[in-house]
């Protein structure tokens, strides 16, 4: 992966905004959503017999039900820091991506297409991309934090939009310009928090990478009534729900008081396959997919990166996984224009074997954890009972490759990325988190929830 950098930007919107550490956001005067805990969260309905969760985080009713945000991918504190702590804060947060996945009259910037600024429009018309939810594990409260790509506009000011699968004309691996324009959003699938940076997962790209260091804060008096004089002269208002960055002097972000910007791209450097991939095709050869991110801490600490494939649709692999040395990547992120960093090992998924409701089981992965050797993964089943699976590397015929445990644990609906807390900080047994990304209004059984396992009682449900 090579790095695309945005330092340059990110150093101009500092200059012009004023900052908020994760330790101050994690207060309780700045979190403003209440979260329900274990029991408070009532039904188990999306769980199965095998894996009993050990703790339940449940959202605030809107977010439970929200149509516009779905959450994905999950990590934390224990990612980021061996020790399982963030400055002087006992907050343990918890980081959940969602992305916006509903946009009834979605404006094409580039075409001068619908105009989502009409009085009519509802304030969900925008692509607003993707938000970060920081949950305070301790007062059982959390923020949203919107993540932003940093740009120069027309009149060469500095300002940010949200974020979209391409910006425009731009390449992650050029300078940005100011003729970059806002397209369709990213999935953000799987994400990863290691010491100051967070990753987050552009499938069809690579990575792109934020600084906890650069937290935006557009109304630091915590009142919205009254637009807060920002450092470069201008003002912020967090009352208008529908524009965006610098607009005529003012700064706007979508109505969230924090927002976070883009300060590196890394990118896939190998070209794509030339195959078809609207149905979730994926390719033994060629650029892969990162549909999904986890951080390895229990040997030299790896990124693990995997595809969301369907192996049906003409595919010829049901995906890949690869890891990333942790020293690698923060050298790219932090290096020159261009810098790479390179894989250590890739495997392909085990060979799609048995049946699994009439369709083969090694695929429609949506996270990826290794742990002491072996591999998890967590295997998706529309609106029923997901599937955790076990594989393990071993030589076959001269090549090193994933062998599959025939032993498969029913998991929870909707299952999507992995995040483990390891506890060498907090002396707590480690366990693996998900989360399920289905409001109830999808099914009769559906329930949005972030939820752990004790990692004993997954060791023990596959056998090792």
């Amino acid at each position: 992966m090579a790095n695309g950098d945005f330092s340059g930007l990110v150093s101009q919107l500092d200059a012009a905004l004023p900052k908020e550490t994760l330790t101050d956001l994690m207060k309780e005067e700045n979190t403003n959503r209440d979260a329900a805990w274990d029991d408070a969260c009532g039904t188990k309905t999306i769980y199965d017999t095998d894996l009993a969760p050990n703790h339940r985080v449940c959202w605030k009713s809107d977010d439970a039900t929200s149509t516009e945000w779905v959450p994905q991918a999950i990590t934390g504190v224990s990612d980021a820091q061996e020790d399982e702590t963030w400055g002087s804060s006992d907050s343990n947060p918890l980081a959940v991506a969602s992305y916006d996945a509903e946009n009834p009259g979605r404006s094409d910037f580039a075409a001068d297409g619908e105009n989502c600024l009409r009085p009519a429009a509802d304030d969900a018309c925008n692509e607003k991309g993707v938000r970060v939810s920081f949950f305070n594990t301790t007062s059982h409260e959390y923020r949203h934090v919107l993540l932003v790509w940093p740009y120069l506009n027309s009149k060469d000011h500095i300002s940010f939009d949200a974020l979209h699968a391409r910006e425009g004309k731009c390449l992650y691996i050029a300078p940005v310009t100011k003729t970059c324009k806002a397209q369709n959003g990213i999935h953000s699938g799987g994400m990863a928090w290691y010491g100051n940076y967070l990753y987050v997962a552009d499938t069809a790209n690579g990575l792109r990478v934020f600084d906890m260091r650069q937290i935006l804060d557009l109304n630091p008096d915590n009142d919205d009534s009254v637009n807060d004089t920002t450092p470069d002269g201008l003002e912020s208002d967090v009352t208008e729900k529908k524009l965006i960055g610098r607009q005529s002097n003012v700064w706007y972000s979508y109505g969230y008081r924090y927002v976070m910007p883009q300060v590196a791209m890394l990118k896939m450097t190998t070209a794509k396959n030339g195959g078809d991939t609207d149905e979730n095709q994926c390719y033994a050869t060629g650029r892969p997919k990162v549909s999904y991110v986890s951080l390895d801490r229990t040997g030299t600490d790896h990124m693990v990166v995997g595809e969301y494939c369907n192996f049906k649709n003409g595919s010829t692999s049901p995906g890949r996984v690869a890891t990333y040395p942790m020293t690698a990547l923060t050298a790219a992120v932090e290096g020159s224009l261009g810098a790479l960093a390179n894989a250590d090992a890739a495997y392909g998924l085990p060979a799609p074997g048995t049946t699994f409701n009439g369709e083969p089981l090694w695929h429609k992965i949506q996270g990826v954890m290794r742990y002491e050797g072996k591999w998890y993964f967590h295997r998706s089943n529309s609106h029923s009972t997901g599937r955790l699976l076990q594989a393990t590397v071993q030589t076959v015929n001269g090549t090193d490759q994933l062998v599959a445990n025939p032993t498969v644990l029913k998991s929870a609906i909707g299952p999507e990325d992995l995040y483990l807390t390891h506890g060498r900080g907090t002396g707590l047994a480690p366990q693996l988190w998900s989360l399920s990304e289905h409001a109830p209004s999808d099914c009769s059984s559906c329930k949005r929830e972030i939820y752990s396992y004790r990692m004993s009682d997954v060791i023990g449900g596959f056998g090792s």
